[in-house]
């Protein structure tokens, strides 16, 4: 994972799943479909919110599962999990969160198959 793109690899049955979960970027336009932008606080902002909105989306799939890993190139998947260790509704789930280099969806599926051996 990183800031804006997820992929949720589940092993079911001996069979991958693997869906994909995007931020979706917040984008002001005016009458005229021109993108308007403001100052910087304005900016930051935004991403916050976009961020924010991102996690919970995750956080609310991760709750389905007894044991989650994260791993990804960027500082996203600690983010994430400490905002998940805020809320006691993840207590019980076991997340684990592991450095990983950006991978390709065959290298993702051997990552969590051999995790989750």
């Amino acid at each position: 994972m990183d800031h804006s793109t997820a992929h949720l690899v589940k092993i079911i049955n001996g069979t991958i799943e693997t869906h994909t979960i995007e931020s979706q970027p917040e984008v002001l336009a005016d009458a005229d479909k021109q993108i308007v932008y403001k100052d910087e606080s304005h900016s930051l902002n935004k991403e916050k919110r976009q961020l924010s909105s991102y996690y919970k989306e995750l956080g609310d799939l991760i709750l389905d599962n007894d044991e989650v890993v994260l791993f990804g190139p960027t500082d996203a998947k600690s983010e994430l999990v400490n905002l998940l260790k805020e809320n006691h509704l993840f207590d019980k789930i076991r997340i684990e969160v592991k450095p990983a280099d950006k991978m390709s969806e065959i290298q993702r599926n051997v990552f969590v198959k051999e995790h989750f051996k």
